[in-house]
C-alpha cells in the first residue's frame, strides 16, 4: 500500500477564494435529475433563470440549448433553440431540482420561445435574463445579441420584455418595451426582475460582464407601459430615459439576481464579480449593499456563470442555478445563510471538485485526476483505478468535536465494480461511518451522515478493492457541512 500527493493544475490568474457552496444535483443534461436530454431534448444547455408563476410552479428558462450531438465544450451541436422553459413543482431541494413539464412544439421536443434570426454580425441569438409574474401573466426580460465577443464581451441589438398568457407555452413581444443600444452601453441589456409592494424592480446591466448594476421600477400593472418606468437617481425615482439612472453597485457586474429573503428579511443580490460568483444584501432594494462574499470560485469551478436564486429558497437554505462552460449545463448549488445574510455553514472539504493544485488529496495506492471528458462539474475529477487491492483517494478535514455533520458526493464506477466505499474514518484508522456500493452507472450523489464524536479532524475517502479484474471509481464535487438542528 503506498500514499501519494493528488496534484492538478487550473488555469493561471483564476480567483483562489474558497467556496462555501456544496452542488446539490445536476439541473440539465446527461445524469441530470430530470435526465432532460431524453425527455426533452435539452443535452446542453446554460443559465435557468428562475420565477414563481403564481399558480404553484417554478419557471426556469435557459438560454443556448443544443440537442443530441452536442459534446463538451461549451456551446455547439444540432437542434440549437436560444431559449427553452422548463417547469418546476418540486418544493424538496435538498436532493435536487426535478422539472415536470416543458414548453414544446412537438412531444418531448422543448420549443424555442422567441426566434432568433441566428445571423452573426446581425442576431446571432436571443437570451433569457429575467422573469417574473403579475397574476397569471408571465413576462421574460431577454437580450438581441448581435455578435459575441472574447470571452465576457458581446453586443446586443436590444432588450426587451415578452410576456405570455398560457404558463411560458406562447410568447408575444410585438409592442412590448425595449431598450435600444446601437452604441453599446445602454443600462439596461441585461436585467434581474423582482416584484414586491406593487412594483417590479427592473436590475439592469450594459452587454457583457464590465459594466455597473442600475435599477428601475414600474408598477405591476403597467410593465409594458415603457413611459411608466421611473430610473433610480440615487436620491429619487425618475422618469425619463435610463441613463437618469446611477450605478447601485460597482462593476464588474453580470449576469444578476435579485429578490427580497422573508428568512432574513433582507434583498439579495447574486451576481458574476469577474470570475467568481458573489452575494450581497441590503435593507431596501436601492441598497445600500453589503460587501461580496464569495458563493462558488473560479479555481473550484472554472468556466462558471450565472448563478440564479431559486424563488422558493426557505428558512437558512438559498439554491441557485450555476453554469459552467466545460460541460456546457446547469447544476444546483446550496450556501447557508444566517438571519444577517452572511454566508454560514461553508463546505469544509479542500478542493471539493479536484480543479486545484494544492495536494488537498492523497492517494493510497493508485489514483489520481480525470479530464473533463469524465468531469461531473467543471473539468477535472478524482479517479482510483488499478486490477488488485485497496485504492483510495482521501483528505483530512477540520471538525468541530461532538458535533453532527453531513457527507455528500458524487460517485460512479467501472461495471465490474463490486466492493466500493465512501465515508470518513479516523485518520488513517478505522471508519467512523460509510456507504458501501457495487457498480454505480451514472454520477449518482452519496450522503453520510456522522457524529464527530471527541474528534477534531476526520478523514473523507473513497475507494474500491480491486481484487476481482481491473476496476475505477470517479469521484467528484465531495463536500462536508453541519447538519441541520
Amino acid at each position: 500500500m503506498t500514499t501519494a500527493l493528488l496534484t492538478v493544475t487550473y488555469e493561471a490568474g483564476a480567483s483562489t477564494a474558497r467556496s462555501p457552496a456544496v452542488v446539490v444535483s445536476k439541473m440539465t443534461g446527461p445524469d441530470s435529475v430530470s435526465s432532460t436530454a431524453t425527455r426533452w431534448k435539452v443535452k446542453a444547455t446554460d443559465l435557468g433563470v428562475m420565477w414563481d408563476n403564481g399558480a404553484g410552479e417554478i419557471l426556469a428558462a435557459f438560454g443556448d440549448t443544443f440537442g443530441d450531438t452536442w459534446a463538451p465544450p461549451g456551446a455547439n451541436g444540432n437542434d440549437w433553440r436560444s431559449q427553452v422553459l422548463l417547469r418546476s413543482r418540486d418544493r424538496s431541494l435538498s436532493d435536487g431540482m426535478s422539472f415536470d413539464s416543458a414548453a414544446t412544439d412537438t412531444p418531448g421536443h422543448a420549443k424555442e420561445l422567441i426566434p432568433s434570426r441566428k445571423i452573426d454580425g446581425d442576431e446571432i441569438t436571443v437570451i433569457p435574463t429575467a422573469g417574473v409574474s403579475v397574476g397569471s401573466r408571465q413576462y421574460l426580460a431577454y437580450m438581441s445579441v448581435r455578435h459575441w465577443g472574447p470571452p465576457g464581451q458581446w453586443d446586443t441589438n436590444y432588450a426587451g420584455i415578452a410576456y405570455s398568457d398560457d404558463n411560458g407555452q406562447n410568447w408575444t413581444t410585438a409592442g412590448t418595451p425595449r431598450w435600444d443600444n446601437p452604441t453599446g452601453g445602454d443600462h439596461f441589456q441585461m436585467a434581474a426582475m423582482a416584484r414586491r409592494d406593487g412594483f417590479v424592480y427592473l436590475y439592469g446591466t450594459p452587454n457583457g460582464r464590465n459594466g455597473a448594476a442600475y435599477l428601475a421600477r414600474v408598477p405591476e400593472d403597467q410593465i409594458l407601459v415603457k413611459s411608466s418606468y421611473r430610473y433610480w437617481t440615487g436620491s429619487a425615482w425618475q422618469q425619463g430615459q435610463d441613463t437618469l439612472a446611477v450605478p447601485i453597485v460597482q462593476a464588474p457586474v453580470a449576469e444578476l439576481s435579485v429578490q427580497f429573503n422573508a428568512y432574513t428579511d433582507r434583498w439579495l443580490m447574486t451576481y458574476l464579480m469577474g470570475e467568481d460568483l458573489v452575494l450581497r444584501s441590503a435593507a431596501a432594494p436601492t441598497g445600500p449593499w453589503s460587501a461580496p462574499r464569495v458563493v462558488a470560485s473560479f479555481a473550484d469551478y472554472p468556466g462558471l456563470y450565472g448563478g440564479f436564486m431559486h424563488p422558493w429558497s426557505s428558512g437558512p437554505d438559498l439554491y441557485l442555478a450555476l453554469s459552467e462552460w466545460t460541460p456546457y449545463n446547469v447544476y444546483l448549488i446550496r450556501i447557508q445563510l444566517d438571519r444577517n445574510a452572511a454566508i454560514v455553514n461553508p463546505n469544509l472539504v479542500t478542493d471539493p471538485s479536484f480543479e486545484r493544485d494544492q495536494g488537498a488529496w492523497t492517494c493510497t495506492g493508485n489514483c489520481g485526476v480525470d479530464n473533463a471528458t469524465w468531469s461531473f462539474t467543471a473539468d477535472h475529477n478524482g479517479f482510483v483505478r488499478y486490477n488488485r487491492g485497496w485504492h483510495d483517494l482521501h483528505q483530512s478535514v477540520a471538525v468541530s468535536p461532538n458535533t453532527d455533520y453531513v457527507l455528500t458526493g458524487f460517485l460512479r464506477t467501472s461495471a465490474n465494480n463490486d466492493n466500493g466505499f465512501f465515508g470518513v474514518r479516523n485518520p488513517g484508522g478505522a471508519p467512523i461511518r460509510e456507504v458501501n456500493f457495487r457498480a454505480i452507472g451514472s454520477w449518482t450523489r452519496f450522503t453520510v451522515a456522522f457524529n464527530s464524536g471527541n474528534r477534531s479532524s476526520v478523514q473523507v475517502f473513497a475507494g474500491i478493492w480491486t481484487d476481482n479484474g481491473d476496476m475505477w471509481l470517479q469521484a467528484d464535487d465531495i463536500a462536508i457541512v453541519r447538519a441541520a438542528p
